[in-house]
C-alpha cells in the first residue's frame, strides 16, 4: 500500500475556486495539498477548448477582486473573453500568487472515505497515490462532468470525435471537412458559429432548440481599460447588490404595468444591448408569470424568424417545450445566420431520431450520413455529477451518490450531514450566477470556518441533520412558482443520457445572493454555532 502524504486540508479541483481556496488556506498557515486531474490550471477554462469557448458575463465582473493589485495589472482585451485569453489570465494568477508549488497535476481523485476515529479523510488517486488530511475541500464544478449521449455505436466512428469539453489542445481543421454537431445548447450554439465560418459542409442534430439572445462582443482598447479599471469597486459593489451577481439585475416593473408600445420598445433595446441583460434584467415577472414569458417568448421567436432566411428551419429554432429564460440562455454572434449558409443543414431529432453511429458517420431514421468530424456537444451530469464520480463515503462508509439519490440535501450548499470535514464550493444548493461573485464569497466563508476551528483546535465538522433539513426545505420553497423548475433541464437535474436523473429536482438555490450570504453571515457571526463542533 502507497505512503499516505498527510496534510490540514486537501482541495479537490484547480478552476476559479479551487486556486483561490488554496490562496487563502495557505494565508491561514494551514498545509494544503491542491489534487487536479489536469495537466494544468484553469478548470473549465482548461478543459472546454472548443471553437468559440467564451463567456457571457462581462469580463471584467468575472475576474477575480480579491486583489487591488492583480486588478492593475491585467487588461482584457474584449467585453466576452475567449478561452485563451480566460486561460492565460488563470495560469497569471497562478503564478502571481506562487499556487503551483502546492498543486498536483494529473491526480484525478478516485476516492475519499472519511475515518471518525482518527477523523481524517483518506483520498486516493487514480494511479494509487494515496493522501490523509483533517478537511477536504470539493471545488469540482457544477459542469464538469461531461456527458457523450446514450446512442449505439458511438466507439464505432472511424473518423475524428470530440466531446467538446475535452477538446484536444491542438487546433482542429474543420476546412472542407463534413461536421457534425449533436446538440445545441450553450456550448454547442458557440461551436456551431465558429464552425460554419470555415467548414465544408456542417450538419446539426438537435433534439431540443434553446432561446438565444445575441452577445454583442467588442474589444476593449487600452482608453477604455483605463476607465473600467477606475470603475471597479462601484462595479464589484453593484455585482453585490444584484440578485444574480450580474451587473444586470431585473427591472422593477411588472411586463403588464407598461404599454404594448413601452414593452416593445425595452425589449428591443435590451435584445440590441450586450450580455445577460435581456434574461437577468427584464421585467420582474418574467420568470413567473405564464402570460408575461409568453410575450417575451413571442417577441424573441420573432428575432429567429426574421434573421433566419429559411421559415421552416426559422420554426425548427424555436422552441416550443420551454419559454424564454426558463432555460440558461445562450448569447451567440451569428448563430441564426449560420443556418443561411447553403453548407449548413439542420436535422430535427424529434422527426427522424438518430438510431446509431456508423464507422463512417450517423444514421436517422429516414437517413444515412457521412461525417469526417463528429462533435458531442452534449452537456455535463450537472451539479452532482462530478461529486457521483467520486467514490466520497462518510460516517459508516455512507456512500454520498446513495445519500442524494433523490436529489442533493446540504447545509447552505457547503456541507452534508453524515460526512463530517467536508466542505463544498459552488456546491448544490448555492447561490450561482456571475460564478466568480460566488467563489469568492463562498471561498471567503469556509475559510472563515477554517480559521474558527483553527484558533479552537477544533478537529471535527459537521452539519446537524436538523440544519441539512431546514435549508433543504428551505431552497425548495424558494424554487416554487418559477417557470423554470417546470422544464427539464441541467438546472432541474434531468439528463436522458445519464441512468437515474430523468426526474426533475431541486439542484440548485434559487434566491438572491445577497439574502443567501446574509444566511451565512449569520451563521458565521453566531461562531458558527448551528454546525456540530468538536
Amino acid at each position: 500500500m502507497a505512503t499516505s502524504k498527510q496534510y490540514d486540508a486537501i482541495i479537490i479541483g484547480a478552476g476559479m475556486s479551487g486556486l483561490y481556496q488554496l490562496h487563502r488556506l495557505r494565508e491561514l498557515g494551514l498545509s494544503v495539498r491542491l489534487l487536479e486531474a489536469g495537466t494544468g490550471v484553469g478548470g473549465t477554462w482548461y478543459w472546454n477548448r472548443y471553437p468559440g469557448a467564451r463567456f457571457d458575463s462581462e469580463s471584467y465582473s468575472y475576474a477575480y477582486s480579491f486583489s487591488r493589485e492583480l486588478l492593475d495589472e491585467w487588461d482584457w482585451g474584449e467585453h466576452f473573453a475567449g478561452q485563451p485569453e480566460t486561460l492565460r489570465y488563470l495560469n497569471h494568477v497562478a503564478d502571481k500568487f506562487d499556487l503551483r508549488r502546492d498543486i498536483e497535476f494529473r491526480s484525478r481523485v478516485a476516492a475519499a472515505h472519511y475515518d471518525d476515529e482518527t477523523r481524517t479523510w483518506d483520498i486516493r488517486v487514480e494511479d494509487g497515490e494515496r493522501f490523509t488530511c483533517r478537511f477536504m475541500i470539493t471545488a469540482v464544478g457544477p459542469l464538469s462532468a461531461p456527458t457523450l449521449p446514450a446512442i449505439e455505436g458511438v466507439e464505432d466512428f472511424t473518423g475524428q470525435s470530440f466531446h467538446t469539453a475535452r477538446w484536444p489542445h491542438q487546433p482542429v481543421d474543420f476546412a472542407g471537412k463534413r461536421v457534425a454537431v449533436i446538440g445545441t445548447g450553450a456550448t454547442a450554439v458557440q461551436t456551431i458559429q465558429e464552425v460554419a465560418k470555415t467548414v465544408g459542409q456542417l450538419t446539426v442534430f438537435q433534439r431540443t432548440p434553446n432561446w438565444c439572445a445575441p452577445l454583442h462582443n467588442a474589444k476593449i482598447g487600452p482608453e477604455e481599460m483605463v476607465r473600467l479599471r477606475a470603475g471597479y469597486p462601484e462595479m464589484f459593489q453593484r455585482c453585490q447588490e444584484t440578485f444574480s451577481c450580474f451587473i444586470h439585475t431585473m427591472d422593477p416593473r411588472g411586463t403588464f404595468e407598461v404599454t404594448p408600445e413601452e414593452r416593445e420598445a425595452f425589449w428591443e433595446k435590451l435584445y440590441g444591448e450586450p450580455g445577460f441583460g435581456i434574461w437577468q434584467g427584464n421585467f420582474r415577472d418574467m420568470l413567473t408569470d405564464r402570460r408575461a414569458n409568453a410575450l417575451i417568448s413571442e417577441f424573441v421567436a420573432g428575432k429567429i424568424r426574421q434573421r433566419v432566411k429559411d421559415p421552416a428551419t426559422a420554426e425548427k429554432l424555436i422552441p416550443r417545450n420551454h419559454g424564454f429564460g426558463t432555460r440558461r440562455v445562450p448569447l451567440e454572434t451569428r448563430y441564426y445566420e449560420a443556418y443561411n449558409q447553403p453548407n449548413v443543414r439542420l436535422v430535427d431529432l424529434l422527426e427522424t431520431p438518430i438510431q446509431r453511429i456508423t464507422p463512417a458517420g450517423i444514421r436517422t431514421s429516414d437517413a444515412e450520413y457521412e461525417f469526417d468530424i463528429i462533435v458531442y456537444a452534449t452537456g455535463f451530469d450537472a451539479v452532482t455529477g462530478s461529486f457521483d464520480r467520486i467514490d466520497i463515503r462518510g460516517l459508516g462508509g455512507q456512500r454520498l451518490k446513495e445519500r442524494w439519490r433523490h436529489g442533493p440535501e446540504t447545509y447552505l450548499g457547503v456541507m452534508v450531514n453524515g460526512f463530517p470535514n467536508m466542505m463544498m464550493l459552488i456546491g448544490p444548493h448555492m447561490a450561482l450566477g456571475n460564478i466568480p461573485r460566488s467563489i469568492e464569497y463562498n471561498v471567503d466563508w469556509v475559510s472563515g470556518l477554517m480559521r474558527h476551528v483553527r484558533d479552537r483546535d477544533i478537529s471535527r465538522v459537521e452539519a446537524t441533520e436538523a440544519g441539512v433539513t431546514t435549508w433543504t426545505d428551505h431552497v425548495k420553497t424558494l424554487g416554487e412558482g418559477l417557470l423554470s423548475n417546470e422544464v427539464d433541464s441541467w438546472m432541474t437535474g434531468v439528463n436522458r443520457n445519464v441512468e437515474g436523473k430523468q426526474v426533475r429536482i431541486v439542484n440548485r438555490y434559487s434566491g438572491s445572493a445577497p439574502a443567501y450570504r446574509a444566511r451565512c453571515d449569520e451563521v458565521a457571526a453566531d461562531c458558527y454555532g448551528e454546525l456540530s463542533l468538536g
